[in-house]
C-alpha cells in the first residue's frame, strides 16, 4: 500500500530530466487522490477552510470525550486522509484524538498542491485546529509521515511553543535529498543545481530548541532510504529518540504497534 513513493520519485527524475530546467517541478512530488473510502468505527468531524479561490479540508478523529493529547496529522504524497487511518486506528485506540489535513488536490479539497502553497495551508490549518474547543486546551503533537516530514517540522520550526512535541515518520531529508536518491548517481549533480528545497526537514529541524522529537524509520524502507533519517536527526540538537523497526514503509504503527505507542506516550511526557 506504501511501497509505490520510490516509483513515485522516480517518475519525478524522468519528468526532471525531460523537461526545461527553469520549470514549475514542485507539483510532480504530489500525487493526490479523490478516491475515498469511508472512515468508520470512529467519530469524525469535518471541516473546510477556504484557501484562496480553493478549500482545503480536515477531519478530526476521536473515540474518548477527553483525549490524552491532539495529533495534528500530516500525510504522503498519494492518496488521501481515508488511506491513512489505518495508521492512527492505534493512537485512536490509545485515547489520543488525530486532526489530519487533505491538502489541496488530495480527497475532498480542491485545487493543485505545491510546495508553497502546502506550507501557507499548513499553518492556516495549524493556526484554525487550535482555535477549536475540541483541541485548544489538550497538549498538542504534530505528525508527520513521508512527505508529511516535510510540512510537519517546518510548521513545528515556527511554532515551537503552542505544541509539545514531533513525530516524524518516514522522514525525507529535503524534496532535493529524495530526488537525488531516487535517480542514477550521474545525475545528482544536475538535481542538486536545479531543483532545490523551498524549506525542509534537515534544515528546519536545527530551529528545534525545547520540544522532544521521535523520529520512526525502517533500515527495510525502500520507499525513503534511513540515510534520510540519519541527515535529519544528525541536525537534531534537541532530545530526541527512534524507533526503529522492521518492516516497510511508514508500517511502523501496525508490525511494531506495543513499542510505538509506549514512544509516543514518553514523548509526551517529556514536554
Amino acid at each position: 500500500m506504501f511501497k509505490t513513493l520510490k516509483a513515485i520519485f522516480s517518475l519525478v527524475i524522468v519528468l526532471f530530466v525531460s523537461i526545461p530546467a527553469n520549470s514549475q517541478m514542485d507539483e510532480r512530488f504530489y500525487y493526490p487522490s479523490s478516491e475515498w473510502k469511508e472512515i468508520d468505527s470512529v467519530n469524525v468531524k469535518t471541516f473546510k477552510e477556504k484557501a484562496d479561490d480553493d478549500f482545503v479540508t480536515a477531519y478530526l478523529l476521536s473515540n474518548v470525550e477527553k483525549p490524552k493529547a491532539t495529533i495534528i496529522y500530516f500525510h504522503g504524497a498519494g492518496g488521501n486522509v481515508s488511506k491513512y487511518v489505518q495508521l492512527v486506528r492505534p493512537l485512536l485506540k490509545d485515547g489520543f484524538q488525530i486532526f489530519m489535513v487533505d491538502f489541496r488536490g488530495y480527497g475532498k479539497s480542491t485545487g493543485k498542491p505545491t510546495h508553497l502553497n502546502i506550507e501557507a495551508d499548513g499553518q492556516k490549518m495549524l493556526d484554525f485546529a487550535l482555535s477549536q474547543k475540541a483541541i485548544k486546551n489538550t497538549r498538542i503533537l504534530i505528525c508527520g509521515v513521508s512527505m508529511g516530514t516535510q510540512i510537519a517540522t517546518h510548521l513545528a520550526s515556527n511554532n515551537e511553543n503552542r505544541i509539545s512535541g514531533l513525530i516524524l515518520d518516514g522522514t525525507i531529508a529535503s524534496f532535493t535529498d529524495i530526488a537525488v536518491s531516487s535517480s542514477p548517481p550521474e545525475q545528482e549533480e544536475m538535481i542538486r543545481k536545479f531543483l532545490t528545497s523551498p524549506y525542509s526537514a534537515k534544515e528546519d529541524i536545527r530551529k528545534l530548541t525545547k520540544i522532544p522529537v521521535l523520529f520512526v524509520h525502517s533500515k527495510e524502507d525502500t520507499g525513503v532510504p534511513f540515510s534520510h533519517y540519519e541527515m535529519v536527526a544528525a541536525n537534531c540538537t534537541t532530545k530526541h529518540d527512534a524507533l526503529v523497526y522492521t518492516g516497510e514503509h511508514l508500517e511502523g504503527p501496525l508490525v511494531d504497534t506495543e513499542n510505538y505507542l509506549m514512544m509516543i506516550n514518553k514523548l509526551l511526557d517529556q514536554k
